[in-house]
């Protein structure tokens, strides 16, 4: 499967992690892939990746997302592709074997869990050698430039200088990241980053309706951008793929 085919998957706000995804796959071969999902919820990598031909195991603390997974797998008729395990970052390795996994897809959890470091030194166990993590968090950037055009120009000052990037006691995030933290915490666990792109640079400043109506052209600036400092810093998200050698 080429990277372009994969990297259809979904809206303009996925393009550029499918987009990662399919040229990890593709260096890959034809082969199946052992595939973890850790915080994979509802299946929206996990079915497209199980209607590929990969096994994938997703790990998830809700047991309503992981019904939700199991209903999404039957219907696209791949629930034989699909292993949902009730669980969470931190009971990873009791529910998924230490190098186990081709691929892992850690996306939108360090935000949430008690303590990174621990959370990555996990993902990084379950890792084949030369095996590839896919890593998705809340960028502090974007966070700054969304308070600020909010008119929350405090907000914006607290989230700036914020150890954790939080702008304030009613912010959501447990945690966002800056580029360097986050490349230092990977590289800290032994796993060789080959990717750093900015997920959702334009998309969630665009006007819904122009999203809507855009056709390919979001998705296709998105893809442009990601890569393209000072455009990749500013995005909603950042993601890295790092490498287990």
């Amino acid at each position: 499967m080429s990277a372009e085919s994969l990297g259809s998957v979904g809206s303009a706000r996925t393009a550029v992690v499918w987009s990662v995804l399919g040229a990890e796959l593709a260096r890959r071969g034809a082969g199946q892939l052992d595939i973890v999902d850790v915080g994979g919820g509802t299946g929206g990598f996990a079915v497209p990746l199980a209607e590929r031909g990969h096994t994938v195991t997703v790990v998830d603390p809700s047991p309503d997302a992981l019904a939700t997974l199991g209903r999404r797998a039957l219907a696209a008729g791949v629930a034989a592709r699909i292993r949902a395990v009730q669980g969470d970052s931190d009971t990873l390795l009791d529910v998924v074997g230490a190098a186990s996994a081709d691929l892992v897809l850690g996306h939108s959890v360090l935000e949430v869990v008690e303590d990174p470091a621990r959370t990555l030194t996990g993902l990084a166990a379950v890792l084949r050698p030369t095996g590839a993590l896919s890593l998705l968090v809340a960028n502090r950037a974007a966070a700054v430039l969304a308070r600020a055009l909010g008119g929350h120009l405090a907000d914006a000052q607290r989230a700036l200088h914020d150890p954790d990037g939080r702008w304030g006691d009613a912010d959501g995030a447990a945690r966002r990241f800056d580029a360097d933290r986050l490349l230092d915490l990977v590289t800290a666990v032994g796993l060789r980053v080959e990717g750093l792109h900015g997920v959702r640079v334009v998309g969630d400043l665009v006007p819904g309706s122009v999203a809507d109506s855009s056709g390919d052209a979001l998705r296709t600036l998105e893809l442009a951008l990601s890569a393209m400092p000072p455009y990749r810093d500013i995005a909603s998200q950042l993601h890295v793929l790092a490498r287990r050698m």
